[in-house]
């Protein structure tokens, strides 16, 4: 099944009729192409214009930039030139329509829970379907914490933002599907993934959270530079220690 070409079809409601038409197809062969079968170029052409998404992304397979080493710049969505230039819309979307994984990255992020009040609902409603949460902040007390709060000239203020940001999800620590971890690692960038989607926020020396430049990125392959961030979690989620190591330890 091509679910996610059935989503955009979705979202730019056109329906199976419409598609067939805009395609010169007979309707039972956009039926087809819903079932998993992959459209000539031609029809790909039209369709990723009908319904507004990129071809790479609704036929994974068709693309050679699938393989390792090719250009994989289709899996840029969005380029913002600071992280508040981001709409809020954008990532009440992305929160929302989160279905199995929700991993944030950073040292304080305490814009989300500022900008979305009804955030912790949010999460526990992805989590009572079974989403997975990872949450990753800087430890408050590490060094690195203390090294950005200089590099920012902060004032020693950094510590309380993530103490006040760990207040903020305090109501949903204990959900299962829930895991608050504190890092102390020298970031380079804040990293926010929802699903097969991110926004990535590289660092720029000296400047605040907010004045960063923002990627906002889509998976389409193996090789892409989706991978390369998602791998970048993953190494810094291990060695990362729980919030509450009691808790971990008994499943609490």
């Amino acid at each position: 099944m091509n679910d996610r070409l059935r989503a955009s079809m979705a979202a730019a409601r056109v329906d199976i009729k419409a598609l067939a038409q805009a395609t010169g197809v007979d309707p039972k062969t956009v039926q087809r192409w819903l079932g998993g079968r992959v459209p000539h170029p031609g029809h790909r052409s039209v369709i990723s214009s009908v319904v507004a998404e990129e071809e790479g992304y609704l036929w994974q397979t068709a693309r050679p930039s699938s393989s390792p080493g090719a250009e994989a710049t289709v899996e840029v969505i969005a380029a913002y030139a600071h992280r508040a230039d981001i709409p809020t819309a954008k990532w009440a979307d992305l929160l929302a329509r989160a279905r199995s994984h929700i991993d944030l990255l950073g040292y304080s992020f305490l814009f989300l829970p500022e900008q979305h009040v009804d955030l912790t609902a949010v999460i526990e409603k992805a989590c009572a379907a079974a989403c997975n949460v990872r949450i990753m902040l800087a430890d408050p007390d590490g060094t690195s914490a203390a090294e950005r709060d200089r590099l920012e000239q902060l004032d020693g203020t950094l510590s309380a933002r993530i103490r006040t940001t760990l207040t903020h999800l305090a109501e949903i620590e204990s959900l299962p599907g829930v895991e608050i971890r504190l890092h102390n690692a020298h970031l380079y960038n804040a990293i926010y993934r929802f699903d097969d989607e991110m926004i990535v926020t590289p660092y720029l020396v000296g400047a605040h959270g907010f004045q960063h430049p923002a990627l906002h990125l889509r998976r389409l392959g193996p090789y892409g530079i989706f991978v390369s961030f998602a791998e970048e979690l993953e190494r810094l989620w291990s060695p990362a220690r729980p919030k509450n190591p009691i808790a971990a330890e008994t499943g609490e």
